[in-house]
């Protein structure tokens, strides 16, 4: 609780332009987000040039950020937009030599994915968090969006491991469950591989 209240009111001052607060958020999160970059992209250096990509778009978009829950969920997303668009060129880039290469792709400006506002995206995916029983709820928000190791987790819950793994095994299973059965055309929009991968 003293964590949340701390970050918070990091949330709050970094919302006034505070740029020590921004600097903790930024400790606080860089390598959880950097871990999710890297599982999509692949690649270290690119993953390196999102990271700083997604904390540049978190300080600009200060003044929007919900002053009332952690920033963790937005970054979840916001990293996970920006590591797809980053496949979706490289993709482009490496069929330019196709001579026939159809003009709805080559035209093709945005996705369903990046059409779909982080706001909508955000929503969903803390609609189905939220729905979780208690303990595998925390477990999730600790792995997932703070970047907890498994092992610190269970020290800080008083659980072992094994419970650990498989509570978020559970969790990604129930989240994945109920997107695709209230939600299945959102979860187009919002990427199968947000699911397929970082549900796992």
């Amino acid at each position: 609780m003293k964590d949340f209240d701390e970050e918070i009111a990091d949330i709050i001052a970094f919302g006034r332009d505070d740029t020590l607060a921004f600097n903790r958020l930024y400790q606080r999160y860089h390598k959880s987000v950097h871990a999710n970059i890297l599982k999509l992209v692949k690649c270290p250096e690119a993953s390196v040039e999102l990271l700083q990509d997604v904390f540049v778009s978190l300080w600009q978009n200060r003044d929007r950020i919900q002053q009332d829950q952690s920033v963790g969920g937005w970054l979840f997303v916001v990293s996970y937009n920006m590591s797809l668009n980053f496949i979706r060129k490289k993709v482009k880039e490496s069929l330019v030599f196709v001579e026939e290469y159809p003009l709805d792709l080559r035209t093709a400006e945005t996705s369903a994915a990046e059409d779909e506002p982080i706001a909508v995206q955000l929503q969903l995916l803390d609609e189905a968090v939220s729905g979780l029983p208690r303990r595998k709820q925390q477990v999730f928000h600790m792995c997932r969006y703070e970047g907890k190791s498994k092992k610190d987790v269970a020290d800080l819950l008083g659980l072992s491991v094994r419970t650990v793994e498989n509570y978020l095994k559970d969790a990604n299973r129930m989240v994945k469950d109920y997107l695709w059965d209230k939600y299945p055309e959102q979860v187009g929009k919002i990427g199968v591989i947000l699911l397929t991968l970082y549900f796992v």
